[in-house]
């Protein structure tokens, strides 16, 4: 079975820093593409990045510049290393697994509709 498991939430002051790491096992790690998701309360869950299995990245526009997503095959964890947090910045963040190939597929986009499996969220808190 797929499984995922996000860790390194927290709380932060704006401007400050967290790293989000997401374990992975059922599947051969670098066969797909892995991405971070994140819902705010009242919004809809929104994709932030993502990485293929050859290293190929997605930033959201929001997160671009600010975010760094990278993985470590030998460890089957994908990282999530977000600089310059803003408020606006939380929310709960899930990591996922697209096991069909359409993260990257889509441009400037990083669809829910693609995601095959879903870890739990871990919460990120920026105060103001």
């Amino acid at each position: 079975d797929v499984q995922l498991q996000a860790f390194g939430g927290g709380l932060v002051q704006t401007g400050g820093s967290l790293r989000l790491s997401c374990s992975a096992s059922g599947f051969t790690f670098t066969d797909y593409s892995i991405g971070w998701f994140r819902q705010a309360p009242g919004k809809e869950r929104e994709g932030v990045s993502c990485v293929s299995g050859i290293g190929d990245t997605y930033y959201a526009d929001s997160v671009e510049g600010r975010f760094t997503m990278s993985s470590d095959n030998a460890k089957n964890t994908v990282y999530l290393q977000m600089n310059a947090l803003k408020p606006e910045d939380t929310a709960v963040y899930y990591c996922a697994v697209d096991g069909r190939g359409l993260f990257l597929t889509i441009d400037n986009d990083l669809p829910v509709y693609a995601v095959d499996y879903w870890g739990k969220g871990t919460q990120v808190t920026v105060s103001s």
